[in-house]
């Protein structure tokens, strides 16, 4: 295995350890660092070690990985083209995230209040643009443990103007009969009939099915994988950040991701458009 320099090797430390990005920012903050780490680069650099290590590097944010593939799919063709590949690749994500929004927001009426959990990049865009169009509504934003991303989420939300109820993940239950809508992001949609998201998300799936709540996934289409349940990689964090009980006989286990399946989600909203489920056209 080809051995990375200190400035591969740091990028790539960062994909690996930022637990707080969603999957879109991260893979945007990977792809913008990976083109200014190109541009300062002789032409002749191999690429392909640190291409293939960022690719591995967070299994259940598959859109990190597909984005890569794309990547490499290019270069393959035309080597010379890197650094304008890296900013191409940059367009298209962006391109396919600001069309997710505008289907997005077509499902949010004035006065509507949304439910969400963990902290999705592309739902944090879609709410703040739906803020600056003037639309007013309300947030539920669940704390998401352990890393309680949701706190970031809701202090965003708050200096947009945005009424937020930060709540406890245990308390979705209760405040699901509440919420006119779930909006929650998406790290990989599967094979199988499944998308991976934050862990809670299952929970949340369940209590908005109880309530009659419509649960709406925004998955752009970087986000398909062939992967299923039984074959993709759950990653798991550290145990002391649960700050569990240190006693013998006490195994403190911190998965971060799950699968939720589709047949508990109203519909996925995608760049191509809003699909429900049983899949039907999207409108």
């Amino acid at each position: 295995m080809a051995v990375l320099d200190p400035q591969a090797q740091a990028l790539l430390r960062e994909v690996e350890q930022d637990t707080h990005s969603g999957a879109s920012q991260l893979a945007l903050t990977t792809l913008r660092q990976l083109h200014r780490y190109v541009s300062q680069q002789p032409a002749a650099i191999r690429l392909e070690p640190l291409l293939a290590a960022l690719a591995k590097a967070r299994p259940s944010m598959v859109v990190i990985g597909n984005s890569i593939a794309r990547l490499q799919r290019t270069l393959a063709q035309n080597p010379q083209s890197a650094e304008e590949a890296v900013q191409a690749l940059i367009i298209e994500l962006e391109s396919a995230t600001s069309q997710l929004i505008t289907h997005a927001r077509a499902l949010v009426q004035h006065g509507n209040t949304i439910l969400t959990h963990s902290a999705s990049s592309v739902v944090l865009q879609c709410l703040t643009q739906l803020a600056r169009d003037g639309v007013e509504f309300s947030v539920i934003c669940t704390q998401s443990s352990p890393g309680f991303e949701g706190h970031g989420l809701a202090s965003a939300l708050a200096h947009q103007g945005v009424p937020v109820t930060l709540i406890t993940d245990a308390q979705v239950g209760l405040f699901m009969p509440r919420a006119d809508l779930v909006f929650t992001g998406c790290d990989c949609w599967l094979a199988d009939h499944h998308f991976i998201n934050k862990s809670g998300t299952l929970l949340v799936a369940l209590a908005a099915r109880h309530a009659g709540t419509p649960f709406w996934v925004l998955a752009d289409t970087f986000r398909d994988s062939p992967a299923t349940v039984d074959t993709i990689d759950f990653e798991e964090m550290p145990a002391d950040e649960l700050r569990g009980p240190r006693e013998s006989g006490i195994t403190v286990r911190n998965i971060y991701f799950e699968p939720v399946p589709d047949n508990l989600v109203t519909g996925r909203v995608s760049e191509r458009g809003v699909f429900s489920f049983p899949a039907e056209p999207g409108r």
